[in-house]
């Protein structure tokens, strides 16, 4: 694999460190999220091919100090924000 972000994004991109689908060089670059056509700024964590996503549910947090999350079905359609911005 190369030292640069890859032009296509993953199948499924978490941005907890811990996760096996996290991605540093792709969450860097800035990954934007449309979910059933309405943008979210909010996702921890993603998977097209299930259609899903996991947002963080306002600011509270877990015993381990981690965001509560949701986990919403729909369409999930993941872009480079670079990209859609100019």
């Amino acid at each position: 694999m190369s030292e640069d972000a890859p032009e296509t994004l993953p199948d499924r991109l978490s941005v907890d460190p811990r996760s096996p689908h996290y991605q540093e060089a792709l969450l860097a670059r800035g990954i934007g999220i449309r979910f059933n056509g309405t943008e979210k700024t909010n996702v921890e964590e993603y998977c097209v091919s299930e259609g899903w996503v996991r947002v963080s549910v306002g600011k509270a947090v877990d015993r381990k100090g981690q965001p509560l999350t949701l986990k919403l079905k729909g369409t999930v359609e993941p872009y480079f924000r670079d990209t859609a911005e100019g």
